[in-house]
């Protein structure tokens, strides 16, 4: 019996760590990030996604936003909110936080793609923006940082 806790203890763990965090993502609100960048003196990174139906965004996710090093270089400079617009009722999110991302997109993110990096200041003035590209995380972050 003792045995089979300690397998499941990592798994227990890993699941409501994930569920934490996720949750705590989904709580911050842009006002927040806002905040946060004006009291830190870094920009926001705005990411519009489809999470769970955009095969863009997810690699953006995975193969950029995701790795160590994107990740060193970003904590550094920006301060990430992701504006969330997923399809499957599963995902779905709260109200209050589809009507802010509806807002947000209707000021920064008229041309409908997706996935969508926009670059602000801590004012939410937009210095610049870019889509998913296939390059280094690094060489990514490098043209992020140069708006």
């Amino acid at each position: 019996m003792i045995m089979k806790i300690k397998q499941l203890a990592p798994i227990v763990f890993f699941f409501f760590g994930t569920l934490f965090l996720s949750a705590q993502q989904n709580t911050k609100t842009f006002k927040e990030a806002l905040l946060t960048a004006k009291e830190t003196n870094k920009k926001v990174l705005l990411v519009f996604a489809g999470s769970d139906w955009c095969a863009p965004c997810m690699k953006l996710e995975k193969n950029i936003l995701h790795t160590p090093e994107f990740k060193d270089l970003a904590d550094e400079k920006f301060v990430l909110y992701k504006a969330d617009f997923p399809m499957r009722k599963k995902n779905k999110l709260p109200e209050s936080k589809q009507k802010e991302n509806g807002a947000l997109a209707e000021k920064y993110k008229q041309n409908g793609i997706f996935p969508l990096v926009v670059v602000l200041t801590n004012e939410g003035k937009e210095l610049g923006r870019m889509s998913y590209k296939n390059i280094a995380p690094v060489t990514y972050f490098n043209k992020l940082a140069s708006f």
